[in-house]
């Protein structure tokens, strides 16, 4: 009995901590001011978060190159970059890898907007958006929706790359329509 006893305390220890292992640190809030980061793009040069201030930002995370939900989500952004330029966005794609990974995914997909290679996991980790399962570090599938003042106007949390695109472009004209 006591065996037993010490199988179900275990097994109800792993079910309340393995979540925690695995869950994303804390999310900056709708309305602050979004964390700045330097970090290399896919050509290996420094990309600063501020030097788009006067522009809306599309900040998007994403667990890696060369998968196939993150190749959906990366060719729908692609597909409307001209609509993102038309209303003054740039779109920003950040994982873990590193810059080499981001060129060869940007190469064989053809992408021309910026993928940041986040390799320390500290910016990733800042948006909330880390998963860590033990041996293993992603992002999560999460975008922040930034206005030209730096701050940040809305977060997707749960986000399917299918339609993510143009849900992101829906609300970006909404909101500038309401400035």
């Amino acid at each position: 009995m006591r065996k037993v006893l010490g199988i179900v305390l275990l097994i109800a220890a792993v079910a309340l901590i393995a979540p925690r292992l695995m869950r994303a640190d804390s999310v900056p809030a709708v309305g602050s001011t979004a964390p700045d980061f330097t970090l290399n793009s896919q050509e290996g040069k420094p990309v600063t978060l501020s030097q788009f201030r006067g522009k809306w930002v599309v900040l998007y995370f994403y667990p890696k190159d060369m998968t196939s939900g993150c190749t959906i989500e990366a060719h729908n952004f692609q597909r409307d970059q001209a609509k993102y330029d038309a209303k003054k966005a740039v779109v920003l794609g950040v994982s873990v890898q590193d810059s080499q990974s981001h060129q060869q995914f940007c190469t064989k997909e053809g992408l021309t907007f910026k993928l940041l290679a986040d390799t320390d996991d500290k910016v990733t980790g800042e948006y909330g958006s880390l998963k860590n399962y033990g041996v293993a570090k992603y992002a999560a599938r999460h975008t922040f929706l930034i206005d030209p003042q730096g701050k940040i106007v809305k977060e997707y949390m749960d986000v399917d790359p299918n339609n993510h695109s143009e849900e992101v472009l829906a609300e970006l004209t909404a909101l500038q329509l309401q400035k």
